[in-house]
């Protein structure tokens, strides 16, 4: 069926409208500019198949544990053929670093992602997301209320957009290259999604893919018994005020950046509410939704209208959100989930290669989430979810997935197969708990209630293996991998606080790195010579290199040798004769090997399990205490030391290798293609004895 051709204007399109405003523009956007997707030709694998289940979090202890009492049958199965391994995790275990180590083979010195969080040396500790960076421009030609971007000859303007930080060589490129065709569904570390030269690759690109806010997930909750609007992080909630069980509501959109002066997009809906029914009725742009209390709508589309200068055409852009009716009476609550972009009419929002790819699940399997991030874990932190909530939304996404997956199948013949499933990392991030220790938030028999949940969730990823090893057993390699473990986050690190301390940042008063939230003194650069920023990183204050940097370069050795003796002794007060507090301390330096070394925390903290940094140190924020209680329903996590939190390898295949690592796959892949493996990849063949 021949689609019809996108005439509307994307979140990026309107943020780098470019030569998209002037008349050349015009002639480009209605002369049919949009690139139609890759075309194959006769695939190179001749007929070798190799699918790859990339099953994030999926935990060896708890693995073992339901291996032993009988409750993965398959998994077993595989384990008892010799075809499992505990899986070496990545430096340290965070998922972008994990999944670009199993992109490149090799480690984050090749590709240049060391945490979910960078900073600009330039900028002093300016931070950004790693994988993904979006470049600002103000540049552009000022008509009215307008500042429009011209990129093409001779005005030659910048524009705003969002770059792929991961670097280094992708294994599929060989794939590509050779002829051999591969499929990617959901993909980390891969936002926007690599070019295919040869056209023989197809991606969706999975976490770091933000929602149309150009978040990576932004929920809106609307509420009677609020009488101001909130933020949140994460989250939007608005008042709502009935009238005759009436309400107008209004959907923040994403930011209109072609203004001067950039304004939020807004789009109105309607709310009638029937208290003795338990109904509401929402009516959204000639759309009428129609739920009860403790029901959610399907996903629908919502169009903000973006108003160009008077001789240009007028524009919009879709995204696509659900509704959850969580209350009707006595309070109204309304949750709508993050606008995500509408995989029906991308537009220039790239979530895909080739840019049809996307749309073409659509055509099969109609609207479906696109952003990365798609379990709503703020709206469980935050208290809008109860956590049978959070259970319902969770279990949407993985029928979702499970739709996708039946989709990738459907349309394989040969080559390699990627699917990813995020599942078994958020569900684990809100429910895992596996200790008699006080929960955060909930009570023992719900600890224990809510880690059986996280259990079936295994049980389910065990029948989806079943049925993989069902149909292609005979005639495929299979290979199930996680790039990580999961463990209690019962007690928090301030390493900045620490660092106040002990005498390496300052003033004493001091309480953040930045300016940003309830900040009152910031630091004093000339009396700081180390910082902690992002999960696990610390950086020295270096002459030459941070823009007030006072560490001279030939001091460096000794105060990462004295920082890292020190942060191996730390002990929590609370628990004087439990081991130290931080298991592993790596120099970058020395972890690493690769041109992108120069960009990574100078040394890398790894928490024994149970620990992890503050959630204030992520971001430079400086508490009062060093250690803390995390109070929050993200009660367990992997962000820790890397030896401590191994992901697992499964194979159909016997592995023989003793001590495989994700920087084994993209080695183990090509070969299984009889590709040869690049000099840049560190890892070998788990499938093959060492020569």
């Amino acid at each position: 069926m021949a689609r019809k051709k996108n005439y509307n204007i994307s979140r990026r399109r309107f943020i780098q409208v470019a030569g998209a405003t002037g008349l050349a523009s015009v002639v480009c956007i209605y002369g049919g500019c949009n690139a139609a997707g890759s075309r194959r030709g006769k695939s190179g694998a001749k007929g070798k198949k190799v699918i790859v289940l990339g099953i994030d979090g999926l935990d060896p202890r708890l693995s073992e544990q339901m291996m032993d009492q009988g409750r993965l049958p398959n998994l077993n199965r595989l384990r008892q053929a010799g075809g499992y391994s505990r899986l070496g995790t990545s430096i340290p275990p965070q998922s972008p670093v994990a999944w670009a180590n199993f992109i490149t083979g090799a480690d984050a010195g090749e590709h240049g992602i060391f945490d979910f969080i960078h900073r600009e040396p330039g900028k002093q500790c300016s931070p950004f997301y790693s994988a993904a960076q979006t470049v600002e421009s103000d540049e552009g030609w000022e008509v009215g209320d307008h500042r429009i971007p011209l990129s093409f000859w001779p005005f030659n303007h910048s524009v705003t957009q969002t770059l792929l930080r991961r670097e280094g060589t992708p294994f599929w490129d060989y794939l590509d290259q050779a002829g051999i065709p591969s499929w990617f569904y959901d993909i980390p570390s891969n936002y926007p999604p690599s070019a295919s030269p040869r056209g023989n690759q197809c991606c969706l690109s999975g976490m770091g893919t933000p929602d149309l806010l150009g978040s990576y997930g932004t929920y809106q909750l609307f509420s009677s018994r609020l009488r101001k609007p909130k933020e949140k992080s994460g989250g939007k909630h608005k008042p709502l005020v009935f009238k005759n069980n009436a309400a107008t509501a209004t959907l923040t959109g994403p930011l209109n950046t072609l203004l001067k002066e950039p304004q939020d997009m807004e789009v109105e809906f309607q709310v009638y509410r029937d208290p003795r029914a338990a109904l509401a009725r929402i009516e959204l742009q000639g759309q009428t939704i129609l739920l009860e209390a403790g029901e959610w709508s399907g996903w629908y589309q919502v169009r903000f209208p973006l108003e160009m200068p008077s001789f240009l055409p007028n524009e919009e852009v879709i995204g696509i959100c659900r509704f959850f009716l969580q209350e009707v009476s006595p309070h109204f609550r309304l949750y709508v989930s993050p606008l995500n972009i509408d995989p029906s009419e991308p537009g220039e929002q790239k979530v895909s290669e080739p840019a049809d790819f996307v749309t073409g699940i659509y055509d099969e399997l109609g609207l479906f989430a696109t952003t990365g991030f798609q379990e709503d874990h703020k709206a469980l932190s935050n208290k809008v979810f109860t956590d049978a909530e959070y259970r319902v939304q969770a279990d949407y996404v993985l029928q979702e997935r499970m739709n996708l997956l039946n989709y990738a199948l459907r349309h394989y013949d040969d080559g390699l197969l990627f699917f990813y499933f995020s599942s078994t990392d958020l569900q684990a991030h809100m429910f895992y708990w596996d200790s008699d220790e006080p929960h955060p938030t909930r009570s023992p028999e719900d600890a224990r209630k809510y880690m059986g949940v996280l259990a079936e969730l295994y049980e389910k990823m065990d029948a989806v293996v079943g049925d993989l090893l069902q149909k292609y057993g005979d005639e495929a390699t299979i290979l199930v991998l996680s790039d990580h473990g999961f463990c209690n986050f019962r007690r928090q690190f301030n390493l900045n606080t620490w660092l106040r301390e002990e005498g390496y940042v300052g003033p004493s008063d001091c309480d953040s790195l930045i300016r940003m939230g309830r900040a009152r003194r910031l630091v004093d650069w000339s009396q700081t010579r180390a910082y902690g920023l992002g999960l696990n990183g610390l950086y020295v204050n270096l002459r030459g290199r941070e823009r007030d940097g006072i560490v001279n370069p030939a001091d460096k050795d000794a105060l990462l040798e004295e920082l890292r003796e020190k942060l191996l002794a730390v002990r929590d007060p609370e628990a004087p004769d439990d081991p130290p507090v931080i298991s592993e301390v790596h120099r970058s330096d020395q972890a690493y090997t690769g041109p992108f070394v120069g960009r990574a925390p100078d040394l890398i903290i790894g928490y024994r399990r149970g620990y992890r940094c503050s959630w204030s140190t992520a971001l430079g924020s400086i508490g009062k205490r060093v250690f803390s209680d995390n109070r929050k329903a993200w009660s367990a996590d992997h962000c820790m030391a890397t030896g401590e939190l191994p992901g697992v390898l499964f194979s159909n295949q016997p592995i023989r290798h003793n001590t495989p690592a994700l920087i084994d796959l993209a080695p183990t892949i090509l070969e299984e293609f009889g590709l040869k493996v690049p000099h840049n990849m560190t890892g070998r063949n788990v499938l093959t004895s060492p020569a």
